[in-house]
Parts: C-alpha cells; structure tokens; sequence
C-alpha cells in the first residue's frame, strides 16, 4: 500500500454498528490522538466493559521529554478520543487513572449512542506546520477554544495579542537554542523523521517529512540536508513566521506536575484541536518553552502561574491542510 492509500484508510470514520460488542473500533479512534514525534507510546487491553490505556515505555523520548510528560499526556489524549467514539457507539465511558499501571482505566455503561461535534472531527485534526492567514478568531469561538480546553485541575490561557506572540516566539527561539545544541536531543528527532513515504509505510509512525514542509527524499539524502542546513536560527526564524500569522496561541496549564494531571492536560489538549477542527481551524505545538526545564520555570513565571506546570503552548489559525501522519496496525497496539 502507497502512502496517500495508507493515509486515507487510517483518518477515516468506521461503521459504529458492533462496537458496543467490538472495542477494536474505539481503539482505532484513540489511536488518532495526538503524540509527540508521533511515537504512538500506548498499549490497549480489551476486557469486558473496560479498556485499559497502559504507557509503551519502549517508545519513549529521553532526550526532548526526560520526565515522559509528553508520553503520559498522549495516553490523555488518546483517552479523549477513545471516549467520544464510545459515546458515538451508546457506550458512556468513567475514565480513571490507575496507579499500579501509571496508566488509564475506562469503564463502560450503556447509553443513548451520540455522535459529538467533536467525535466528527477526530479524522480531522492534525499538527498543520505551516503559515496561517493571521486572520482574527470571533468572540464565540475563542470562547468555544477555552471551554475546550480546561479540565480538572487544568486551565488555558489565550494570547491573542501581537506583543504576546512576540514574546512567545522569543522563548520558542531561547528553547530552539537549546535544543539544538544537545547532540542527543538531535539524534533523538533524526531517529524518529521519515524521509519519504515508503519509511513511513514500513513504520507506521514518526514524523513524516512532508508533514512538516520538507520534500519525501532517500534517508541518506535527507540526514544530509539536516547536517548542513537544520539549525536553530533556521528553526527560529520559521517560528517566527508560523506564530506571527496564527490567530491565537493557547497555553494549557495544570494545577499538580504529576502523571494524573499530565494525562487531563492530554485530554484537554484532544479537546481543543478537535474543536478548533470541528471549527474549521488548524493548530500545531510550538512546545520548546515547555520542553527545556530551566526555560519552562522562565515561561511559567511570563505566565505568572506560580508554581504551576505549562504543558502545551498550541498555535490556532486558519492554514492549508498538510499530508497526514500515519498510525501503526491495531494488532501492534491491542495486546
């Protein structure tokens, strides 16, 4: 199968018709969700009127994410779309935290089948790197925006303003200089990019380098191209663009630094780029700010949120659609 045909049998809606009996259909949905360098760190186990959420720790990335925050978040994540499919399908889901697995547990009870906004738009979200239009979001939807994104103990902070951008992009730039500079955090990125479209077939994950604006080119020819022209100036000054002409940045924010919070923060994130999707608007991470730990307390204290943890910085805008990143089988993630 090509890449294009993979893509599209992945970001699609299923038939819900045995899904009540089937839970392998709500799996396809979470695995939908959002994670970082597309490393999909999760694995579901199907039991009766219950499926349980556990962290893939062979997936990890030590180097831009020491503490498996971003692991931990995506299990949040791929929660929130798991439960609005099951909604979808009559299934109302009690979504917990269990410590003895540091994973999620979802309960199931039968209701009245709904299908959400938000369920609709699950084939819909993606991370768009690309320059929006810079045009101004409406009252209602920035409003829409921020009821997305809260939960328990996790609340978001919305910049809109030009000066605020600016000094958002500044922190971005101080966390490419960082990032940039650490070998490991590099080799780290290169062992997740997939250079073209037969790499990405083969793994199912990763970051696809169209994705992201390169061109699809042979492994050798892209690791070279990284090694002469990816730098953190570069890397900045697109930031620079892409912040400049998104209409809005949202920062979500938790209440506790602990693996419960990091995984509401996931479910929060899920919800706001699935209603900015539901909305017609694009979103994508600039994370760097939150990713270096001694810039996160220096951005925490611009947020002045005390000792509080910044867990994503999203930009929303208009913007053009960009290749879809795939997913791996299911029979690699139900176990």
């Amino acid at each position: 199968m090509n890449y294009s045909d993979y893509a599209k049998e992945t970001w699609r809606h299923l038939a819900l018709d045995n899904a009540v009996q089937d839970y392998s259909v709500l799996v396809h949905y979470a695995t939908l969700a959002a994670s970082s360098h597309n490393t999909q760190p999760w694995i579901f186990k199907l039991e009766n009127n219950r499926i349980r959420i556990l962290p893939d720790l062979s997936r990890r990335c030590p180097a831009v994410d020491p503490d498996d925050h971003h692991l931990y978040a995506s299990l949040g994540c791929a929660a929130e779309n798991l439960l609005l499919a099951a909604e979808a399908a009559g299934l109302k889901g009690h979504c917990s935290y269990d410590a003895s697995t540091s994973g999620v547990n979802i309960d199931f009870e039968e209701t009245t089948p709904f299908r959400s906004p938000l369920f609709e738009a699950i084939p819909h979200r993606q991370c768009s790197r690309v320059e929006y239009d810079g045009s101004q979001l409406s009252a209602e939807q920035l409003q829409q925006l921020e009821k997305a994104g809260q939960g328990d103990g996790v609340s978001i902070i919305v910049f809109t303003d030009g000066e605020q951008k600016e000094q958002v992009a500044r922190y971005v730039a101080e966390g490419n200089a960082a990032q940039f500079g650490d070998s490991e955090w590099a080799r780290e990125l290169k062992s997740w990019i997939r250079f073209n479209g037969s790499e990405a077939v083969t793994t199912g994950d990763g970051l696809y380098g169209p994705v992201m604006g390169n061109p699809a080119v042979p492994r050798w020819l892209g690791l070279m191209a990284m090694h002469f022209g990816f730098s953190a100036k570069k890397q900045s000054q697109k930031d620079y663009r892409h912040i400049r002409s998104s209409s809005a940045i949202a920062v979500l924010v938790s209440e506790i630094d602990d693996r419960p919070h990091w995984i509401e923060a996931g479910r929060c994130y899920e919800r706001l780029a699935l209603q900015a999707a539901a909305l017609g608007l694009s979103t994508a991470f600039i994370n760097q700010p939150v990713e270096v730990a001694p810039l996160r307390t220096k951005f925490a204290r611009f947020l002045d949120v005390g000792n509080r943890r910044p867990d994503f910085i999203v930009r929303v805008g208009r913007g053009a659609k960009t290749p879809r990143s795939l997913r791996r089988p299911l029979e690699q993630v139900i176990k």
